[in-house]
């Protein structure tokens, strides 16, 4: 387990290969960015940290990608060294395949770790069109390498026959839209590490996104679950925001928002 003196460290992950429908998410890391350094946000959270002048908030750049598809590698060693030096890490992908390298370090330090997934795909697929690592994958490799104690999905509404098989064979606590109920609080017992895809909101709110699902959450729904998470959240990556389809630049500002108010819970929740 890490050691209390921590930082939080902002991370690009600008990989979108394993995108099974369209290319886009490697661009948005440095929206982003750009996003959060223009001015049209101030640096105060919600939950009433600033991070402008804060000595654990960190920007760590972008990763870079080496040209023989190592991406698991390229992804788990600059992590597994971040974490070495009690940095914890906000992600921004990039497609949702970069969550299984990411967890995959984590387990390392962490022991005891819960996952809360907010999207509209559970991502539990064996393969995907012949890809065992499509950002449709994800955490079907998390779950088959017992990267976590238990895995909470919120947000899901598009499950197949071989998804709900899928969320049987793991133990996945899946919570489908048609049941959801607002205000829903959960419980965890241990370190929470918060993979959150921008599909899982619903499209009027966050229109740039590659597979647009109707009927999802809204903007206060996710920010009010990120703020009700009971236990440290030690971990988060922001994945699948597709530039190319996004409309009047509203699924970055909403992007940079969630990364704010992520930032916050981390920096308090210890």
């Amino acid at each position: 387990m890490m050691k209390s003196e921590f930082s939080v460290g902002l991370l690009g992950i600008p990989f979108d290969d394993n995108s099974s429908f369209e290319k886009g998410p490697a661009l948005a890391p440095d929206l982003i960015r750009k996003v959060l350094t223009s001015g049209s946000l101030n640096s105060a959270t919600e939950l009433g940290i600033e991070l402008k002048n804060n000595e654990q908030w960190l920007d760590l750049g972008n990763l870079s990608f080496s040209k023989e598809n190592h991406f698991i590698d390229d992804i788990y060693q600059p992590s597994l060294k971040f974490l070495a030096a009690n940095t914890r890490l906000l992600s921004m992908g990039g497609d949702h395949s970069i969550s299984h390298p990411l967890l995959k370090a984590y387990r390392e330090y962490f022991p005891k770790l819960n996952i809360l997934h907010i999207d509209a795909h559970s991502d539990l697929y064996d393969s995907f069109k012949g890809n065992r690592y499509a950002n449709a994958c994800p955490f079907a490799r998390v779950m088959e390498e017992g990267l976590c104690d238990r895995l909470v999905q919120i947000g899901i509404r598009t499950l197949n026959q071989h998804q709900r098989a899928q969320i049987d064979k793991f133990g996945v606590e899946s919570h489908e839209m048609k049941d959801w109920s607002t205000g829903t609080v959960f419980d965890f017992d241990g370190p929470v590490y918060l993979s959150l895809d921008i599909d899982g909101i619903d499209p009027a709110f966050a229109p740039g996104v590659s597979h647009r699902e109707p009927g999802g959450l809204t903007s206060r729904e996710v920010i009010n679950i990120i703020h009700q998470i009971n236990a440290p959240l030690v971990g988060a990556d922001i994945v699948e925001f597709n530039p190319h389809k996004d409309i009047d630049h509203m699924t970055s500002q909403l992007a940079a928002k969630l990364v704010k108010e992520i930032a916050g819970k981390m920096l308090i929740c210890d």
